[in-house]
């Protein structure tokens, strides 16, 4: 609040928050495949670039979160059971749903940082970022080092 020659206005803070998120794999801790055990993602997940990913992130102490086929924007203090959904199963209204829950999700933050994985970023995921609402908040990036 300031005051000003006795008039009391409302100042607004724009909030720098940034966040990374990376898109899901298909390696999965399968000692949960079966079981109804809800895990964090970084419990579930365990390709290499995924866990580097998280490392890195950890390391940096910043907000991340991983892009789920299935759950959509999936937080670290999150826990989901096992699935298998492949990105090539996802249908339009699924698509439309996973979109809006990106963008509810991520309204907060006026950065998003999508790792793109160059060894696999399939095309739902760049379909995602470009019907998003929230577009020009995001950029992709290839390298770990840029998570600062």
């Amino acid at each position: 609040m300031v005051v000003s020659a006795g008039f009391a206005s409302t100042v607004h803070w724009q909030i720098n928050m940034r966040i990374y998120l990376t898109h899901c794999t298909g390696i999965k801790d399968n000692r949960l495949k079966g079981t109804s055990k809800a895990v964090g993602p970084n419990d579930l997940y365990t390709s290499m670039p995924l866990q580097r990913f998280v490392r890195k992130c950890k390391e940096q102490k910043v907000q991340w979160a991983i892009f789920s086929d299935l759950y959509g924007v999936w937080h670290p203090h999150q826990h989901h059971p096992w699935y298998d959904k492949h990105p090539d199963t996802v249908t339009a209204h699924e698509m439309t749903q996973l979109v809006k829950d990106f963008d509810k999700e991520l309204e907060d933050f006026s950065e998003i940082w999508f790792y793109n994985n160059p060894s696999w970023f399939h095309s739902l995921y760049k379909t995602l970022l470009k019907r998003s609402s929230l577009s020009n908040r995001i950029t992709t990036f290839s390298r770990l080092k840029e998570i600062v």
